[in-house]
Parts: C-alpha cells; structure tokens; sequence
C-alpha cells in the first residue's frame, strides 16, 4: 500500500489489526455455534466471548518462532483466555479461520466500492443534466465526426458505471462466502450445522463445497470486476485529458488558487488528477493477474496463492477506492467551457454536416454513389482551404461548406437553397437527447 494513495476508510480494513479482528471475529462465531450444537458449555462460551482478545506484537513474536501466523494468533488469544482456551479454534482448520475472516474483510470492502460508485454515478448525472444540451463535436479516430452535446458524452459514462455497479453488486453475491469446514473440507470433525450457524452470525453464506479453502475463483471474480471498473474509470480519465489540450481546451480540471503546474513553466495547468487516475487504473488491472492464476492451486490446497493476496487483496480495494474518489472530485469539479466546444464545432468550415446533405439527396432521387460523390467532393474542397489557414467562414457567417453546396450546379439541380441551408441546423442533431437521456437514467 501506498500511503499517497489510500483513503483511512478504505486503508484501515486492511491493517494487521484488522486481519487478526476478522479471524477473532470467526473464531468467536465457530465458539456460539458449539454452544448452540451443546459442545461448548454456556459458561466457558460466554468467557470466550467476552475476554478473548489479541496482540499484534504478541503474534509477530510467536510467529518468529512457530512459523505460522494462525498458530501465533491462537496462541496469543489463548493467553487472554483461562481453561475455556480448549474450546478456541475447535474441530478447524487455519484456513476456516483466514479465509472466512478475508471474506468479512472483502464484503466490507467491496460495500465500500459500491457506495464509491453510486457517489460516482451521481456527479456524473448532475453534470450531464446541467449540460444535457451543451454541443461539442463528437470525434471518431480523434477527427472532427458530428454534432453531439457533452451530456451525451457523460450519459455515456453514467451508463457504463451503472453496469459496474451491477456488476460488482453480483460480485458482492460470489464474495460473502465463509467455511468452517475442517482440514480437506470433509466436515470430519465438525457437522455441517455448525458452519451453518457461524456463517449466519457473520452475516455469510456457506461455501457449498469447500475442500480446505475458499474458492479461489471467486476471488478472480473480484479482482476482473475492480479491474473492468478501472479500465472505464481510466477511460473517462483519458477523454479529460483529451479536451484539455491547449489545441482543444473543452474541459479542465479544477485548478485551485495558488496550485502550481511546473517547477519551470509558470503557465501550466496540467491535467495531473486524470493522468494520475490512468496510472492507476494499469495497477489495479495487474491485480487480476495473480488473482486468476492463483484458481489453479495444488490438489486440496497449497499456499502459493497466499504471498500474492497479502499484495494484491489489500491494494486493489484501497487503490480503487481513491481512484473512484479522485474521479468523483474531477467530475464534480471539471471547467466546462461551451464556447470553445461551439468553436471547435465549427473549426472545420461545417465539414459536420456532410451527412446530413448525404442523407437528404437519396431522398430527392440521387443515387446513393452519385449523392457521396457530390457530397465529399465539396468536402475535399473545404479541407483544402483549411490546409491553407483560409476562415472557416465569410463575412456573412456563413460555413465554407455551405458556400460550396450553394454554388454546385449539380447539387443544386435536386436540393433548393433552403432545404441545404436547413442540413446546417444543430437542433437536428440534439432532437433525440431526451429520450436517450430517460432510457440511461430511467426518468
């Protein structure tokens, strides 16, 4: 973990303290379910309950000896107990104990995440509301495409984490599961009610059949979610940082009073929270790596899973959970600048609308190739004055494009000035916008 980036909330559920509290956490649940199955006496139950504690200095200092950091752990609980000690940790195994104990870790973690996402989703909707009808360009192969509103291009977003956050609500289903199932999973030494129990008390589900570890395709499950949110997380990012390029200058990240940009360019605002968020967003995708490769363990069990969940487990949530929080901060706060996006809209001579005057001569009886013919070679024309740094525009306002069109004979002789003049209206292309906007947010 690193510190720069980790939030306390998410950070502290990853701590040893907090690893030896959900293996307590276990133990104490397997301890109330003898005493429900009538193993464990009320008494010695109620003492273990209410005393049983650890030390984290304890436990490294026992391990350095035992080699074994469960065994260290039930020593250093048992040390706070009496002769009740006997009952701690009875007919288990150590991965009932460590593996139900990083479920209850991942279930509060992943609550974390998807709260992180819906705190997400909701920036997004309340600036894509406010710009539902802002126009821009819409860019394919990063050249000038059509019309299209900046709400659209957040919609876009809104809607890709909607599917993340079902997503990872599903996951949350595949995660929360728990065993107490005994060494090879064989339930020899303890009945299958007593894991019923625990897992209820924790708030689990059983693992249906265990062998003597949790499955390690659920964790996989969990590391592909994080890592396909990134990706999209990482996605938004890259677009932000497109448009704040000085030739483009659309969006901005919020640059706050006395924030500087360069230790030798006075001027820079740099998009830094963005680029900072697609570092991370690589990491959290080489989080899914080991996690996949660790589905594939020896036979029953074998530890080489173990090393990398220890890096893995804890910075793939912590690292998520500042990225979504970063992303929020610059979605919330992102300089949106109409104007410019009006002006790079033009920037090509009205080039945007050639598919509109395509679209119109089939219309007017011209053959498909013969309407692209006409159609593109004003468009060539257009392209070339522009080449030449001629005004996209004459003193009248009026687009390169439209001068041409108006001035072709054969275009002329299927489309009156009027319907040409009319291929240049914005309003066709935003006509569709709310009804996109209440199929994405549903209102």
């Amino acid at each position: 973990m690193v510190e720069r980036y980790a939030r306390e909330e998410m950070s502290s559920k990853w701590t040893q303290e907090a690893r030896y509290a959900a293996w307590l956490e276990v133990e104490k649940a397997a301890v109330k379910a003898w005493n429900k199955l009538g193993l464990i006496p009320d008494e010695d139950c109620e003492k273990i309950v209410k005393n049983a504690t650890f030390s984290v200095e304890r436990i490294e200092e026992i391990e350095a000896i035992t080699k074994h950091d469960l065994i260290a752990f039930n020593t250093s609980v048992s040390e706070s107990l009496g002769a009740e000690s006997r009952w701690f940790h009875y007919g288990m195994t150590s991965s009932d104990a460590v593996d139900t104990g990083v479920a209850i870790q991942m279930r509060d973690s992943l609550e974390i995440i998807i709260a992180d996402v819906k705190m997400l989703m909701e920036s997004i909707e309340k600036r894509a509301q406010e710009h539902k009808f802002t126009l821009m360009v819409g860019r394919s192969h990063g050249i000038h495409g059509e019309p299209i509103t900046f709400g659209l291009t957040l919609a876009v977003w809104y809607d890709e984490m909607a599917r993340h956050l079902e997503n990872l609500e599903q996951t949350m289903e595949v995660i929360a599961v728990g065993q107490i199932s005994g060494a090879m999973g064989n339930f020899a030494h303890a009945p299958l009610e007593l894991e019923e129990y625990a897992m209820a008390e924790l708030g689990l589900k059983p693992e249906p059949c265990s062998n003597q570890v949790i499955h390690r395709d659920r964790y996989a499950r969990l590391a592909t979610a994080l890592a396909l949110m990134a990706s999209s997380i990482e996605k938004f990012a890259v677009q932000v940082r497109h448009l704040q390029r000085t030739e483009v200058y659309e969006c901005e990240e919020y640059f706050a009073k006395g924030q500087k940009g360069s230790s030798a360019m006075p001027h820079k605002r740099n998009p830094i929270l963005t680029e900072n968020i697609t570092g991370l967003a690589r990491m959290i995708r080489a989080y899914a790596v080991p996690a996949m490769e660790n589905v594939a363990l020896w036979h029953e069990r074998d530890i080489s899973h173990s090393s990398t969940e220890r890096f893995w487990l804890p910075d793939a949530f912590i690292t998520s959970d500042f990225m979504l929080h970063r992303m929020n901060s610059v979605i919330a706060n992102l300089t949106v600048m109409p104007e410019n996006m009006m002006k790079n809209l033009n920037l090509t001579g009205g080039l945007v609308f050639s598919q509109r005057v395509l679209l119109e001569l089939p219309l007017a009886g011209v053959s498909r190739e013969d309407a692209y013919r006409i159609v593109q070679r004003n468009a060539m024309k257009v392209w070339e004055e522009i080449q030449q740094g001629k005004p996209s525009t004459n003193e009248k306002g009026e687009s390169l494009y439209l001068q041409y069109l108006l001035a072709d004979d054969e275009l002329r002789q299927s489309l009156s000035e009027v319907q040409i003049r009319e291929c240049f209206n914005f309003e066709y292309y935003t006509k569709n916008v709310d009804k996109i906007f209440n199929r994405v947010f549903k209102k």
